[in-house]
């Protein structure tokens, strides 16, 4: 009791205090306490606030870096906060929580014990909110601690945001009137395709994500040999191989934005280099099907066949001509040049850690200034499945690790009788309730294929061998007598190989009799 009693007489003297001393010596008295006080304590403070300046409008960097350190869903100490505040956006699983206000955790950093506060005040006669962090370091090493320390909480920061945060699908907006704003429209990106569930084979697998890992982190690599820090990426083979698929992939594995660019609702080059400018740091942009989209490779052919008009005339008006022959070509459409600017060029450096993403179902179609290296650095062939690809897509549909069939598929997709992933997959998707008529419908397709094929072959064998229809390498072969010898001799290899053509057909439809006749198996 008297302990309390004496602890109200002190509070009441400082309270007489407080309103008989003047507010300067009141001033000066708490500026000397905060000094001694820090004189005897062995921590440092760091107050971090959440705005810049005084006027509430520039937002501090290195506060939205604490904070996502703080709510990092795998950071022990954060979760080990005595109060948190917990909360879930609409569009996203994920359960995100916070510091609660005014309170401390408490992280290690190089065998050091560090703090963090969040402070939260109201101003008065206001329902506004100031926020900051205070970061408390040891004193003794705070100048060994608090630059490494920071660029630590910086970097797990853009991590678990990069991570975290909502990927979109982005596609070029046809009603855009010219504004930044109105370029592009997207949807939450929500694409279930990964590595893991990709038909394809594992040595082509394991480069791509090598590939990938190794632009993602190379920033530095980047700066210090001068190049920007994008990557392209061809991706060619027949409809249904897995391109698009590859593409989900290549974004979930990085967790990168998508930006399809339909390239035949832009107008212009100039408004090809807006929707470039408009374009996020780490996102794939996607031209598919770029032997499609636009008539690129025309454009040599009419500067030649312009150039060889213009030559005829005299130079007065070849300039002429020419200038407005430009400005016609370059107004109202996309053009090569404007194209190989778009990823090659000037513009194409205005952001970082991009990937530019070209597709074609004939890649000798695609203009080969486009995807030279610098541009299309990695070209990635896809095409039927191998016997790898068949079997991640029996695991993934069938959950089937091993089959009696599987040899037989094998031994069709290495006679020439496999089909694309998709193929495969819409059959074990239709059959996806009973594996064996499933892995014997995929069977039977694979066998029509191969027969198909040497049936077509077998026909044009015969044509050529028919009066009055040779090819036209043949009739010039003939036509000179020292080629007679060793025409007959090529003639007696088309024979032979047409007689091996007619054993495998023979072959395989006694081996799809067997496997029909057989539905135990």
């Amino acid at each position: 009791m008297e302990i309390l009693s004496q602890m109200w007489s002190l509070l009441g003297l400082l309270t007489v205090l407080q309103n008989v001393l003047p507010s300067q010596l009141l001033s000066l008295l708490h500026s000397l306490y905060e000094s001694l006080q820090d004189l005897l304590s062995p921590y440092s403070y760091f107050e971090i606030p959440e705005f810049n300046g005084y006027c509430g409008v520039d937002l501090n960097d290195l506060y939205r870096h604490a904070h996502l350190y703080l709510n990092a869903s795998n950071h022990a100490p954060a979760t080990a906060c005595r109060r948190l505040t917990l909360s879930r956006s609409p569009s996203s699983n994920r359960i995100s929580f916070a510091v609660a206000p005014n309170h401390t955790v408490h992280d290690a950093f190089r065998g050091h014990r560090v703090a963090w506060t969040h402070h939260v005040e109201t101003a008065q006669d206001s329902l506004e909110e100031r926020r900051s962090f205070t970061l408390r370091l040891p004193k003794r090493h705070r100048h060994a601690l608090l630059s490494p320390y920071l660029a630590h909480v910086t970097s797990r920061a853009e991590e678990f945001e990069r991570v975290s945060r909502e990927r979109r699908l982005f596609t070029n907006n046809t009603t855009s009137s010219g504004s930044f704003e109105s370029g592009w429209v997207s949807v939450p990106f929500r694409h279930p395709s990964t590595f893991e569930t990709l038909a394809m084979e594992p040595e082509l697998k394991k480069n791509i994500k090598n590939d990938l890992t190794a632009f993602a982190e190379g920033k530095e690599f980047y700066k210090r040999v001068g190049r920007a820090w994008k990557r392209g990426y061809l991706l060619h083979g027949p409809p249904g191989s897995g391109k698009s698929s590859l593409i989900a992939a290549m974004a979930n594995f990085l967790c990168y934005d998508v930006y399809d660019l339909e390239l035949t609702k832009v107008s212009d080059n100039s408004e090809l280099r807006s929707l470039l400018i408009q374009t996020t740091n780490r996102s794939i942009i996607v031209i598919e099907d770029i032997d499609c989209s636009v008539d690129l490779t025309a454009d040599r052919t009419v500067k030649k066949t312009q150039a060889g008009k213009l030559s005829l005339r005299s130079s007065n008006k070849k300039t002429t001509t020419t200038s407005s022959f430009t400005r016609c070509e370059e107004s109202g459409r996309v053009t090569l040049s404007g194209l190989l600017n778009f990823t090659d060029g000037l513009w194409s450096c205005c952001g970082e850690e991009r990937i530019v993403v070209f597709t074609t179902n004939h890649r000798d179609s695609v203009d080969p200034a486009l995807v030279r290296c610098g541009r299309m650095d990695v070209h990635v062939s896809l095409a039927t499945c191998g016997a790898h690809a068949f079997r991640e897509l029996a695991r993934n549909y069938l959950g089937l690790e091993s089959h009696v069939l599987f040899q037989a598929v094998e031994g069709c997709i290495r006679g020439g009788g496999a089909l694309t992933p998709a193929q495969v997959g819409e059959i074990l998707l239709r059959n996806r309730g009973d594996a064996d008529v499933a892995m014997r419908e995929v069977l039977a397709a694979m066998q029509g294929r191969m027969l198909a094929v040497a049936a077509a072959a077998n026909d044009q064998a015969e044509n050529e061998e028919a009066v009055g229809v040779r090819s036209p390498e043949s009739v010039l072969l003939m036509g000179s007598p020292e080629n007679w010898d060793a025409f007959s001799g090529k003639k007696r290899k088309e024979q032979h190989g047409c007689n091996n053509l007619d054993k495998k057909v023979k072959f395989f439809v006694r081996l799809r009799s067997l496997t029909r006749s057989d539905p135990g198996r």
